[in-house]
């Protein structure tokens, strides 16, 4: 068995320190190379980490909010009119293609929402 502190292994010679280090250098210029290559905004960290997480957590409450208020609605009408469990699956249904619809409406490939508008009058 080998030492981990003398920088052998079982299996080859000693690892120079020289020639890490050699190598360290021709990767940091190699960076450094393809960095001085990239554009002056992509050079810039990406800030939108937290907004991006942001967004996802809207979306996905949007998308359990339909779900939710469809069901809350056909369980109400099934306790309102003795309808159990038909109610409960039609509206929870309607309630999962709202969350659908609002999600794609979110990420921008949905139909606009439809009603009034500020132009109409």
């Amino acid at each position: 068995m080998s030492d981990p502190r003398d920088g052998t292994d079982d299996d080859g010679p000693r690892i120079d320190d020289a020639a890490l280090q050699a190598r360290r250098r021709a990767f940091e210029e190699r960076l450094a190379a393809q960095r001085a290559a990239m554009p002056v905004e992509d050079r810039q960290p990406s800030r939108t980490g937290a907004a991006g997480m942001a967004q996802g957590l809207k979306i996905a409450s949007e998308f359990v909010a339909g779900v939710l208020v469809g069901a809350g609605i056909g369980y109400l009408i099934d306790v309102g009119l003795g309808t159990a469990p038909f109610g409960l699956i039609v509206f929870l249904l309607f309630g999962f293609a709202a969350g659908v619809l609002n999600v794609l409406r979110a990420v921008g490939k949905g139909p606009p929402p439809s009603g009034p508008t500020a132009a109409d009058g």
